[in-house]
């Protein structure tokens, strides 16, 4: 069931305006769920997605990626009707995490990125916004649905004795780590220095300078410098509440007064708006973090280290008091979480390089003395802690030692088998239409050929 990269024309086709609505593209509609749609693009850079990542996909594996599809879309349409709402400054969070990890893999270099991409790192954070916003939407309805799933320690003691002695899996080496996070504070001089400039470039545009020169020649949002500050159209909610209280406030061609937020200070010119959606450019100047401010916050976080051994003051408890709010770990009692598993527990060569030898001769409760960390794209430092909660020799799972995974597992069969339920109960009362080329071959999606089908035209 390998999908076309050539766009067909179906029954129902849908246009799509891309960039400033210069152009129509028409896609291949796969599926309406409810509300939703899903479209062939949609499902085929999906496919891509997993294809890259995996080393190739089996058709078991391509019918999976397909079906999750249907699957969060469904969640989307039920998302709307309970209005569950994803925060703009959690997407955004979550979006420049992601960018910031591209950019960081390719060693800060922007030029890199953008050969790379063919695009600016603004252009690309416009194509994710959308997507990323709708999986966190989707999300949060899956825990919606499943946040009364309980399971009871007798329940995961007869799963783990469900499981055959053969076919108990075995874990290696593995750490459970958690972070305390802060930034440096910028100290007056160099903030008073911030602004001297920005009302400089502020009275060059005032006297006749480009406002597009002066930001290729002195922004600091690197993404947005190259293109003159131009930030592309962008809807409501996108950006930080003092950006966009400005932005929203201002006429087609005005230049807004300077603008603090927590990035540094704004000139913002809006060229157009269409009703909750703007096309704006911007200069930004960030405050310089000086080497005084770093030892300052170094300083601080390890007091706080020496409270947290002394045990004058609990982990989760110094977290949430001097941590940043900017991390996952933050909300999550200032544990880190695997990405690639969903859960606290790293296997060795999954540890960052600087987080393991950090720990490598910690003991358990230990905690690190203050690790700094500079980031070239947004030239901001950052100071952390590293707490080492647990770690453990390669094993075969046993209760004793894996209790918390185990239980774990036996939530998620839980919880599978509780969203079988929902989906089964969602398919029967929604409208669903879908192509049938794309579960034609999949032996697993009986429940989905229940619903109606469509053909494409010729």
């Amino acid at each position: 069931m390998r999908i076309s990269h050539i766009i067909l024309v179906t029954l129902l086709s849908v246009t799509f305006s891309w960039g400033q609505g210069e152009g129509i593209v028409l896609e291949q509609l796969a599926a309406k769920l409810g509300g939703e749609i899903l479209l062939s693009s949609e499902i085929q850079s999906n496919l891509d997605y997993q294809e890259a990542v995996n080393g190739g996909l089996t058709q078991t594996q391509e019918c999976q990626v397909v079906e999750d599809l249907f699957l969060q879309k469904l969640l989307i349409d039920q998302a709307k009707v309970d209005s569950v709402i994803v925060a703009p400054e959690q997407v955004e969070g979550q979006l420049q995490a992601k960018i910031d990890y591209i950019l960081q893999t390719m060693n800060g270099d922007v030029e890199r990125f953008q050969n790379y991409y063919g695009k600016t790192v603004t252009q690309v954070k416009n194509m994710m916004r959308k997507d990323l916003s709708d999986q966190m939407m989707a999300n949060q309805m899956r825990s919606k649905i499943l946040e009364n799933v309980q399971i009871t320690p007798r329940e995961v003691i007869n799963y783990f004795e469900s499981i055959p002695q053969d076919s108990l899996p075995f874990f290696n080496a593995e750490v459970e780590v958690g972070e305390l996070l802060m930034f440096p504070e910028v100290n007056q001089d160099e903030r008073d220095k911030a602004i001297a400039q920005i009302v400089d470039i502020q009275n060059q545009i005032e006297d006749g300078v480009s406002f597009n020169e002066l930001a290729r020649k002195h922004s600091d949002d690197p993404g947005s410098a190259r293109m003159g500050g131009d930030l592309g159209w962008q809807a409501r909610g996108q950006f930080v509440p003092e950006f966009e209280a400005a932005a929203f406030n201002l006429e087609n061609g005005e230049i807004s007064d300077i603008v603090e937020s927590e990035f540094g200070f704004h000139l913002i010119r809006l060229l157009e708006r269409r009703g909750n959606r703007i096309h704006v450019e911007h200069i930004l100047i960030k405050p310089e973090i000086t080497e005084a401010d770093v030892e300052k916050a170094s300083a601080k976080l390890d007091s706080i280290r020496t409270l947290i051994l002394r045990d004058s003051v609990p982990w989760e408890i110094a977290v949430r008091k001097f941590g940043s709010d900017k991390t996952q770990s933050f909300h999550n009692g200032g544990r880190m979480t695997n990405p690639k598993t969903g859960n606290t527990f790293f296997e060795t060569p999954d540890v960052e390089t600087d987080v393991f030898f950090a720990i490598d001769t910690l003991d358990v409760g230990g905690v690190t003395r203050p690790i700094e960390q500079y980031d070239q794209y947004s030239r901001s430092y950052s100071l952390r802690i590293i707490k080492l909660f647990s770690r453990s020799k390669p094993h075969t799972a046993n209760l004793g030692e894996d209790y918390d995974k185990i239980k774990t597992a036996a939530v998620q069969q839980r919880q599978q088998m509780y969203l079988d339920q929902w989906l089964d109960g969602k398919i029967t009362e929604t409208f669903i239409e879908i192509n049938p080329e794309y579960i034609s071959e999949c032996e697993t999606m009986e429940k989905w050929r229940r619903v109606n089908l469509f053909t494409s035209q010729p």
